[in-house]
């Protein structure tokens, strides 16, 4: 169990604590008016050393303390009307503020600060605080300027500690950040100066004798530090202070951090790290004293520091000064800081107030958990309590999550942080997006039990009651479950199919439904016959699939599962073939029967319910979805290539027909998990919702699980438009954007008319006959097609071409036709029985070219007799175009498979195809942690149409 981090109140060394405390003591009492009351008022100077910058200001006492502090006029500072002045202040109004200015023909009667007659004045002065961060007290003191004797290798040079030109007065010198000394420059200083060549004197050892007369000499005249001991051989000698010393200034909402070395401790000077003098000196108590310093111990010391703390490391430094501009690096440096703090190796500084505090760091161990029963759901309650014996509720721990969003650290008030180790929160994250708020506190569904079980069992403070414990122990025995597939089911299933069996039936035992959602081509409907057979004995199974898709259910069902009694649904008497239904049978629908029946499904019960094809019911507003969402069924299949399409919303409705309630409402849904994945590029939000829903779903692809599947080749062709169709396509594209905006003008629904105007545009990508009958622009699409086919039939290849438009597929069959190829057609017209017929004819080499409507051929069918498939033109969603790709690239097919997509350069048609990139395979993205985009705006459209 990690200990909890002390109170840096307690810990850190204030800023010269008898300077502080004496402050305090001169802010309460000076001669100002007193500040006892609500209302009452002190003069603040606000200070820029750096800049050169001055400014008094006026703070008003309040309920919270002092104000921010409003400007003072310096015209009522020079004439004394401000009431909280000092006399310091006042010398300052009658010696610093200039009332008269001269310049280039002008008088100026303008108040200004003179900063270096000022400067001066504001020695010792107790009320001033940084420009840049105005809480923050900053001192200035008047420091004697030192004369430095230093031994070098060959003798000694004489310099001083400051570098000053000959006309200065002062010098000001930064010690800290808080901390300044003003030096002055008096004359002997300059006397001095004036015997030296470029600012030092350089003398070598044989003057060692004469340099120590001169140094007593001068020892009446300046304060002298040197390496020579004989100098400071008068002088009592400490021991050096070796930790580092880490000073801490806020800096707006952040703050700066500086590394200095301090030899004598609780006392200035301060020194950069191996910078200045070997031998420092101090006054202690009203006695000089020396100590001699380590200077590389002290580099070597400061680096350790660094290294050790990745948050400096990381962040470039100037001098061994940083600055962090947010709460979170500012409270990973301290979190950092802490056990280097605890070894004694570090001494961490800040001015007077606190900035940040951090209470402790929490981790599981030190959470207590309560979770029991309330109907589908479990409510839990938690909460943990800190060091000083503050208990936080988990309700309210969730919700200072949410408002800390991303950050290890969660604010309980002003400064005061709580800790949270990286799992711990990643866990309590996981727990906001699957609980919800009720009456009764938090709340998740029954569903997500093994997902709060995975975390809640290292839990040591956890009570439960008995159903979360019968609930636990369901999970447990599901997953230890081994089932063997039936004997009587007839195929030889490969290793991953037998895997997916299993798993289904562990599901079907734990009591939830399964989304099956294998890569096109891998044998999802085998594994679902499987499936069936185990459970034929515990009464009639549903099976509802697309029209075309149906007929491959009949033919697979009566070749491995013979012991099944399939029923197509629709033929005969509807109303008996339902009452007739029990054990072994299997009723297949269409999804056009399942709603316009919808009354007569709703009211049957049935054993195992199948959704093939079940983007059929992705879109949740459909009269299909709410027939499906009234099936009654003890356990719920779901088997799709492609759960997600467009959006996460359909992915939503999915689980509301498998798992109703644990992806909760759709307002929910789409606050907590679609609107951040889709909108903001959430990846927490898409792993948490990518963990909730993993446990029902099973996707594998075919480079995971068909090693000896042949080869896919994928192609982009660009199409080139001739100058007569690109004239035309331009035109096009004009009147699209005017007839457009006129929609937008007439207050009509412009999104439809852009969506009518795009797909003109990619008629006219294909062919210029498709938008205007009338228009004979030979097309250079089909050129391609057509020197693409004949390269394929001499080659003795099968293809299948794949559009979108019906009309497009029409003329393409007319050129097949005009050259005597011998080719099979499908589209949405095509009876079922025609059309499994004309599947079995391609299969068995009737035909060399297949015409297939994207939309009517894009699932259920085995097309393996093809090695090349041609897309005419870009679908917007890619998924669909992969689907229909792997009718021929499948178990089965033995032969590389080569994918051509036609695409016109320069037009909508390229855009689309620059849109898969980001777009390809939402549902992939969720259950593989790729990125996603969301569906396109309006805007998005038209930027397509505008050739943005």
């Amino acid at each position: 169990k990690q200990t909890g981090i002390q109170s840096l109140s307690d810990t850190l060394e204030a800023v010269e604590d008898w300077q502080l405390a004496l402050n305090v003591l001169l802010n309460s009492y000076a001669s100002i008016k007193p500040a006892t009351a609500e209302g009452s008022s002190r003069l603040v100077w606000f200070v820029d050393f750096e800049k050169k910058t001055l400014q008094p200001a006026e703070q008003k006492l309040g309920k919270s303390g002092w104000s921010g502090g409003k400007n003072v006029a310096l015209k009522r500072f020079k004439e004394k009307e401000v009431l909280s002045m000092t006399q310091q202040d006042k010398d300052i109004a009658d010696k610093g503020i200039v009332q008269e200015s001269y310049g280039w023909g002008y008088y100026n009667n303008t108040p200004y600060i003179d900063f270096e007659k000022t400067v001066k004045l504001l020695i010792g002065h107790p009320l001033m605080f940084l420009n840049y961060s105005p809480t923050t007290p900053v001192e200035l003191q008047e420091e004697e300027l030192v004369l430095q004797v230093e031994k070098t290798n060959n003798g000694y040079e004489i310099r001083f500690s400051e570098t000053f030109s000959l006309d200065s007065d002062y010098l000001l010198r930064k010690e800290t950040n808080t901390r300044w000394k003003y030096v002055p420059i008096k004359e002997h200083h300059r006397k001095i100066v004036g015997s030296f060549s470029a600012n030092k004197l350089v003398i070598p050892d044989k003057g060692k004798d004469q340099l120590n007369l001169v140094v007593n000499a001068l020892a009446n005249a300046v304060k002298i530090q040197s390496d020579v001991t004989e100098h400071l051989e008068h002088l009592p000698e400490v021991a050096p202070e070796m930790r580092v010393h880490a000073l801490i200034i806020p800096f707006g909402d952040g703050l700066k951090l500086e590394i200095l070395c301090k030899p004598f401790g609780s006392v200035p000077p301060y020194f950069k790290p191996g910078k200045a003098g070997e031998v420092a000196v101090a006054e202690i108590n009203g006695q000089r004293v020396k100590t001699l310093r380590n200077r590389q111990a002290e580099v070597e010391r400061a680096q350790e520091i660094i290294d050790t703390c990745p948050t400096l490391a990381l962040n470039d430094n100037k001098d061994y000064e940083w600055t962090f501009t947010d709460d979170e690096e500012c409270l990973n440096v301290l979190m950092e800081f802490e056990p280097i703090r605890k070894d004694n190796l570090l001494i961490l500084e800040w001015p007077k107030g606190e900035k940040l505090r951090i209470s402790q760091t929490a981790s599981f161990n030190d959470m207590a958990f309560r979770i029991e029963k309330n109907n589908d759901w479990f409510g839990v309650q938690g909460e943990i309590t800190l060091e000083d014996g503050t208990i936080i509720e988990l309700q309210e721990l969730l919700k200072l999550l949410g408002i800390n969003n991303k950050s290890n650290f969660i604010r309980l008030s002003d400064g005061y942080f709580l800790a949270l180790t990286k799992e711990f929160r990643k866990r309590l994250k996981e727990l906001e997006g699957i609980t919800e708020s009720s009456k009764n506190g938090l709340q998740f569904h029954k569903f997500a039990a093994g997902l709060v079980d995975e975390f809640t069992s290292e839990i040591e403070n956890l009570q439960t009651d008995k159903a979360w414990k019968e609930q636990i122990k369901k999970i447990t025995s599901a997953k230890k479950l081994k089932p063997k597939v039936p004997s009587t089911f007839e195929a030889e299933l490969r290793p991953y199919q037998e895997e997916g069996f299993r798993w289904l039936s562990q599901l079907a035992h734990w009591g939830v439904g399964a989304c099956l959602a294998d890569d096109m081509g891998l044998g999802k409907t085998v594994q679902a016959l499987a499936l069936l057979v185990d459970r034929a004995s515990k009464g009639p199974a549903l099976v509802v699939a697309p029209v075309s898709v149906c007929r491959n259910w009949e033919n697979e069902t009566l070749r491995f599962a013979p012991t099944l009694n399939l029923v197509l649904f629709g033929q005969g008497d509807r109303q008996e073939t339902m009452d007739k239904l029990g054990k072994f049978d299997v009723l297949v629908a269409s999804y056009g029967l399942l709603q316009g029946e919808a009354e007569m499904f709703e009211k049957k019960e049935f054993a195992t319910i199948i959704l093939d094809e079940a983007q059929a019911i992705k879109n949740r507003n459909t009269k299909r979805s709410q027939a499906a969402m009234n099936l009654n069924g003890d356990f719920k299949i779901l088997t799709t290539g492609t759960p997600v399409e467009n959006h996460l919303g359909e992915l939503w409705n999915l689980f509301r027909f498998l798992n109703p309630g644990l992806l909760g409402s759709a307002d929910r849904f789409n606050e907590k998990f679609a609107i951040p994945i889709e909108k903001n590029n959430d990846a927490e939000r898409r792993e948490q919702l990518k963990k909730l829903i993993q446990p029902f779903v099973l996707r594998r692809r075919k480079n995971q699980v068909l090693k000896d599947l042949p080869d896919k080749t994928e192609i982009n062709l660009s199409v080139e438009l001739s100058a007569e169709e690109r004239a035309f396509y331009e035109a096009l594209r004009r009147n699209a954007l005017e007839r457009i905006a006129d929609a937008g003008k007439n207050g009509e629904d412009a999104r439809f008319q852009i969506l009518a105007e795009l797909t003109r545009m990619r008629l006219a990508c294909c062919n210029t006959k498709l938008v205007n009958p009338d228009v004979n622009i030979p097309s250079a699409k089909m050129e391609v097609l057509k020197d693409l086919v004949d390269e394929l039939l001499e080659n003795g290849h099968k293809a299948l071409i794949f559009s979108q438009f019906v009309k497009h597929l029409a003329l393409v069959e007319t050129l097949l036709k005009e050259k005597g190829v011998h080719y099979q057609y499908l589209d949405g017209s095509t009876p079922g029985k025609e059309r499994q017929n004309r599947i079995e004819k391609f299969q068995s080499g009737e035909g060399d070219i297949f015409l297939i409507s994207l939309k009517a051929g894009g699932t259920g069918l085995n097309l393996t007799a093809a090695d090349y498939v041609i897309h005419l033109d870009p679908w917007w969603n890619p998924a669909v175009e992969d689907q229909a790709s792997d009718r021929a690239h499948r178990i089965g097919q033995k032969r590389p498979v080569t994918i051509y997509r036609l695409v016109t350069a320069d037009t909508v048609e390229e855009k689309i195809v620059g849109l898969h990139e980001h777009k390809r395979d939402l549902a992939d993205s969720l259950l593989s942690g790729t990125d996603v985009s969301g569906r396109l705006t309006s805007d998005d459209l038209v930027a397509l149409i505008k050739g943005m």
